[in-house]
Parts: C-alpha cells; structure tokens; sequence
C-alpha cells in the first residue's frame, strides 16, 4: 500500500519499508513554501536498534494541492523521480540522498520515497542566493553527476525519460503560450520592460530553442530543477552536496543545469562577477572524469544559450500555473523571473530571440 497522506505513514507501514521495527513515530511537515509538486516530511522514529539507529527519515508524498499533482502527472515528473532512484541512482558516486524506500502506481500521483534525514546539512535560500563558495561546489558536483551518462543520452536504455525536444517540451511549449497572460498579471510589476520582453519573446519558442542546442551538443540526463532549494550543503569544509528532486529528469544538453543553476540561484553581480570561472571549473570537472568530446569554448557558448530555456520556462510555469497561494513561494517565483531573464538579457537573448 502506498501512502495516501502523511496519516496512512503508520509505525507497521514504515517498519515494512525500512526493513526494520518501529513501535511509534512523530512528524512535522517541512520545507513548506519551497517544493511545488512535493509535500516533505520529516519522520522520528522509536523502535529496534536499526530504527533508533535511523533516528529519522524524510518521506516525500505528492503535493496537497491538486493542480499540482494534475501538472506532475502530465508531465511525468512522479513516475520520473521513483524511476530514477531505482534504477539511475545507483550509478552515481556523488551527490544524492540514501533511498530507503521508493515506489509509485505508473501514471498515476500515488507515491512515496523514503530518504535519509539531511537535517545536519543546511539550506541555502534561492531568494537569498548561492555563495561563490556554494555555487562552486554545486557546479562540481553537477558536472560529476553528468559524466556518469555523458554523450549516453541518446541511448535506447533511456528512452523512458522525456527528452529536451519531446512531447513534454511540445506540451510546456504550448503551455506557455496560454499561461503568459496570468504570468504577466502576476508578476509584470517585478520585472522590467526589457525582462518582460525576454519572456514574452520567449513563450510559443521553447521548442525551438531547446532544439537548436539539442542538435549540437552532446545529451547527458539532467535534473532539470537543479536550483539552490533542491540541494543540501554541508556546513563544514567537506564541501558536500546533496541533490534532491529528481522528478523533472531529461536527456539533453548538461549545460540545461548549469545555466539553470548560475543564473537563478545567486545574487544577479555575484554570478556575473563568478559565472566565467564556474563553467571553466563545470568543464574541467568533466575532462577529469574522462569527458574528451566537450571543448571549453564549446561549453561557454552553450551556457550563454541555455540561459533562454529551463529557467524562464519554470518561472513561467509557477507563476501562471500552479497554487502559489504561500507568500513565500511568491517571492521565489519573482525572484526566479528577475535573475533568469536578466542572464537571457545578459547573453544576448533578445538578439538570439529575434534570429528566431
């Protein structure tokens, strides 16, 4: 049985699922205002050596709001995410949560993942922003995480993830273009004419600018959210970092992420004055893991135009789509549009919008 809510995650049910005994169990609900398609919780446990030994565990179930889950299951993410910690994960050296327990009911937003509790390691806020030091070790292990399925995204193996130029690209093309005007009632007053322009050009050419980059660079699967709040730093100099919410997976281009990353998750001059260095570091920590198809000139060009896809589309998304009735969430979507146009604005995307 999976879990329906928070309720039906009962002592019997997660002894079942951890593989131990837990006698009783207490929970809070965390991270509200930051997971859009997730409601998250942190689970204690009271039982066995090994559950005391666990101490706590965090269980992830589906949204509480029900557009949400109508959007997660259109586009896949659900099935994506149970999917990719079951058969992805175990391949990557770097950079994820422990997968206690993790399944689904295919099509459907019947889920639930078990994880390690990150709870020692520290949230960074998107609103807030990245550190160089922070973007630095985001980046690393980014692009050690790409290397393990570089230039392998193409494969047949692989053909269950959405690709950056299939039908869900084509159905969030289409999207954009019906929610633009609830987009702009929402959030024009945050942005300036030239941003405003970046995403109205943008809408209705999603496809067409993901496919351009698509036919030149090399695929990898990428997670496709890869922002500040969907990852955990250690707060110590071990550099640690964990990458949570696989749920929006694709086979594309890697600097998909990079960009994603850069240009939403720190401070507008911050990235600017670091963005140059962090693709070298991205670059080099692929050569050293074996990557010798992928030039650091062809690496740059391709970030600058990465910076008109996944992150406009995702401020799109959450800003004229999904229940941002939380104030917080609010702010992280008009932050998202404000840093992600900005570095469109910056790298030419109005000239790249206008080639179109």
């Amino acid at each position: 049985m999976i879990p329906k809510t928070i309720r039906d995650v009962t002592p019997a049910w997660i002894s079942d699922a951890l593989g131990c005994e837990v006698q009783s169990l207490e929970f809070e609900q965390v991270g509200q205002g930051i997971g859009l398609m997730g409601d998250i919780f942190k689970v204690v446990l009271s039982g066995d050596a090994r559950a005391e030994a666990l101490g706590s565990v965090v269980v992830k179930l589906p949204s509480s709001f029900e557009d949400n889950r109508q959007q997660g299951i259109a586009l896949g993410m659900f099935d994506a995410e149970v999917r990719f910690y079951n058969e992805l994960a175990p391949a990557v050296k770097v950079g994820l949560p422990e997968i206690y327990h993790s399944e689904i009911i295919a099509g459907t937003a019947d889920f639930v993942i078990v994880m390690e509790d990150l709870s020692d390691l520290k949230l960074v806020s998107q609103s807030e922003g990245m550190t160089a030091l922070e973007a630095r070790s985001a980046v690393g292990v980014l692009a050690s995480i790409h290397a393990t399925w570089w230039d392998k995204g193409r494969d047949a193996a692989f053909d269950w993830i959405p690709s950056m130029t299939g039908p869900r690209i084509e159905y969030v093309d289409q999207l954009l273009l019906q929610i633009l005007p609830a987009f702009e009632a929402g959030f024009a007053k945050d942005l300036s004419a030239d941003q405003l322009s970046i995403f109205r050009g943008f809408a209705g050419n999603y496809l067409k600018i993901n496919s351009i980059l698509a036919e030149r660079s090399p695929w990898t699967i990428a997670h496709q959210d890869y922002r500040v709040e969907n990852m955990m730093f250690a707060d110590d100099d071990s550099n640690r970092v964990v990458v949570i919410d696989w749920q929006g997976i694709g086979r594309g281009p890697g600097v998909y992420d990079l960009s994603y990353i850069l240009s939403g998750s720190m401070d507008i001059e911050l990235r600017r004055a670091h963005e140059a260095a962090l693709v070298e570091h991205y670059h080099g920590t692929l050569v050293a893991a074996g990557v010798n198809n992928y030039s650091q000139a062809q690496a740059w060009l391709d970030y600058q135009h990465a910076q008109l896809m996944g992150g406009l589309a995702t401020a799109m998304v959450a800003g004229g789509n999904l229940d941002l009735s939380n104030e917080r969430g609010r702010q992280l979507v008009a932050s998202m549009a404000i840093r992600h146009s900005q570095a469109a604005l910056d790298h030419g995307g109005l000239d790249l919008l206008a080639s179109l």
